[in-house]
């Protein structure tokens, strides 16, 4: 019996950092553009991933970010993702999810995106993220990229 215990235990601690599932939060800062119009756009995120097998994950994310400009206040966001471990330390993905209205006279969106995450070290980490917001009711549809630095634990 122990001739068979133990060599599992063992594989089952070295496969286990395999599929760390990690928590994270970040700052961030990009541009948004619509109607031929662009402006800087910042915030900060956080979010947690699980993995789905070796070589996947899903994850959900909550964030604030401003647009640099007058009369906006914080878009608060919760979207979900999902995307493969392409690299050591690389994840890349795609993501969807609901954003509040930025402004007063403005309405809430949905959002669809893909990014690329790249671990930095131990827990550091380097994003880059495109959204695209979809609008309704006449109101111009616009797009945002985002450069990021996280932390993860």
């Amino acid at each position: 019996m122990r001739k068979v215990l133990l060599p599992l235990l063992a594989s089952l601690a070295i496969a286990t950092p395999a599929l760390a599932d990690e928590a994270r939060v970040e700052a961030r800062g990009g541009v948004i553009w619509s109607n031929g119009q662009s402006q800087d756009i910042w915030g900060a995120a956080a979010g947690y991933d699980f993995d789905l097998a070796p070589m996947t994950f899903a994850g959900v994310e909550v964030s604030g970010d401003k647009i640099g400009t007058s009369n906006t206040k914080v878009a608060w966001g919760v979207s979900g993702r999902i995307g493969l471990h392409a690299a050591t330390a690389t994840k890349v993905y795609a993501l969807a999810g609901y954003t509040t209205e930025p402004c007063d006279l403005c309405q809430g969106s949905w959002h669809a995106g893909a990014g690329v995450q790249q671990g930095i070290g131990n827990q550091l980490f380097l994003k880059g993220e495109y959204r695209h917001q979809f609008q309704s009711n006449g109101q111009a549809t616009s797009d945002a990229l985002f450069g990021g630095v996280g932390f993860k634990f």
